[in-house]
């Protein structure tokens, strides 16, 4: 957990600053970097303001490219709060009015797996460890893992956004309601619902090196990093020199990438058609 109150909040925004602000454009998607600002539970509890983060930011000696790139995520945050200041119904119902009665999946041992992390997906499961550890997931891994559950299992939106806010320790009613509509497609400003994050090559592209994955799944910690984000695809051999023994010491997916993303394409454009 990291230290709480003003005075801590106001050291690491100058250490964020001082070290991390100049690489924040091309680190903070990075989930096995420390790139990200880490400011989000201050700025919940008001322990720091976001005018203190924006002039601290906007005056930096830094490249302008990442002092924009924070400076649009801090601009991000505000409009999640106008917007549901504007429209506090949000909470409980999709922005967009044409995905209201939108035919969620009641999956019970999809939506228990999600939870605790055994979906067989690793950056998935990691996603989900570190919530329950932490109290704290990494932006990259939070939309991925929304995608995950909203569009590889069908499950409805509030039910994830219901399940952040209970464990979150930077958990905003706004930033988190914005978050998973955008994630699920159905939000302000959303992702088109047509777009469905690949869980493999999110984590090929934003851990490389399988850190993240390593830390929060470590039963595939001495898997080779070319088979650590789709352990499934493994040769035998390689996985029992990791001593991995899937279905038995690591799932394998409860459902196919493929399969599972034309599934809900075609309940969305059925809906969508009404």
């Amino acid at each position: 957990m990291l230290p709480a109150g003003a005075r801590a909040a106001r050291t690491r925004l100058a250490d964020f600053v001082s070290s991390g602000l100049a690489t924040y454009d091309t680190d903070r998607d990075r989930m096995d970097r420390a790139g990200t600002s880490r400011l989000s539970q201050d700025l919940k509890f008001g322990t720091l303001s976001p005018r203190a983060a924006w002039c601290a930011v906007r005056d930096a000696e830094a490249p302008e490219e990442a002092r924009e790139r924070f400076l649009t995520e801090l601009l991000w945050r505000e409009f999640a709060h106008h917007t549901l200041w504007d429209r506090p119904e949000l909470l409980e119902r999709p922005f967009r009015a044409d995905f209201e009665g939108f035919p969620w999946r009641d999956d019970p041992k999809g939506w228990k797996a999600w939870c605790e992390g055994t979906t067989g997906y690793p950056v998935v499961d990691a996603a989900a460890r570190q919530l329950l550890t932490e109290g704290y997931v990494h932006n990259r891994a939070r939309m991925i893992a929304a995608s995950f559950l909203t569009k590889h299992l069908g499950i409805d939106f509030r039910r994830g956004e219901a399940h952040y806010l209970e464990w979150l320790v930077d958990g905003d009613w706004a930033a988190n309601d914005l978050g998973w509509q955008w994630s699920a497609g159905c939000g302000c400003d959303a992702q088109p619902y047509f777009r469905v994050f690949h869980p493999v090559t999110q984590g090929q592209r934003f851990d490389p090196e399988g850190t993240y994955v390593r830390t929060w799944v470590p039963e595939l910690a001495r898997l080779p990093t070319r088979h650590l984000h789709a352990p499934w695809e493994a040769p035998e051999l390689e996985l029992r020199a990791a001593g991995v023994r899937l279905g038995e010491h690591y799932p394998r997916p409860i459902v196919d990438h493929a399969t599972a993303r034309a599934r809900f394409l075609a309940d969305a454009k059925r809906h969508l058609a009404r």
